[in-house]
């Protein structure tokens, strides 16, 4: 009974998501940014794919590159190119909840790397970036920076923050700022 435990408790545990937005793919089994070069979204007009060969290891995730030069320069500062908040949407991490992301949705913002599950996300996360990222922030640093993601979000869609807005509130604020939906939202009622 007493091996029964431990076994039963890491069994529960596997299922709880990862830290950080990774994948497993090929020999990578922490591969980040779906394989896309973390270089590229700085200094190429859209994410190029990262090249198996070329590849360097920062906290634990894998990043691959589309070239040496792009290598190098991550190599040489590995924390200016890694997204914000271990790659999960950066519309999440307000409200301490870890979200899955399209590695093809992003911005740089501030030099800072932030991606998003989708462009209308990305739009009404952008609304408030600087309110947002201070909070992301915060919460990544107090709450979900070591939490893994499907228990982290258990607990936040359980017990939610106190500022938190669902997607139709944002699009409603979005289109009194703006007078136009962000981009996918269905329209309003």
């Amino acid at each position: 009974m007493r091996l029964m435990f431990p076994v039963l408790l890491a069994a529960l545990l596997a299922g709880c998501g990862s830290i950080h937005n990774t994948v497993a793919e090929g020999a990578d089994d922490r591969l980040m940014l779906r394989g896309n070069d973390p270089v590229s979204y700085f200094n190429a007009p859209a994410p190029l794919k990262g090249d198996p060969s070329l590849k360097s290891v920062h906290d634990g995730d894998t990043y691959r590159f589309a070239n040496a030069a792009n290598k190098a320069a991550f190599d040489a500062s590995p924390g200016r190119y890694a997204p914000a908040w271990g790659g999960f949407c950066a519309a999440g991490a307000p409200y301490a909840l870890k979200a899955a992301i399209n590695a093809n949705v992003y911005t740089v913002y501030k030099g800072r790397l932030y991606l998003f599950g989708s462009e209308r996300s990305k739009a009404n996360f952008m609304m408030d970036a600087d309110a947002n990222i201070m909070l992301g922030d915060r919460y990544w640093e107090q709450e979900t920076k070591n939490m893994p993601s499907r228990y982290q979000n258990a607990a936040r869609y359980t017990f939610r923050v106190d500022h938190y807005k669902g997607d139709r509130e944002l699009d409603q604020e979005h289109f009194l700022r703006y007078g136009k939906l962000p981009p996918g939202a269905p329209p309003l009622r």
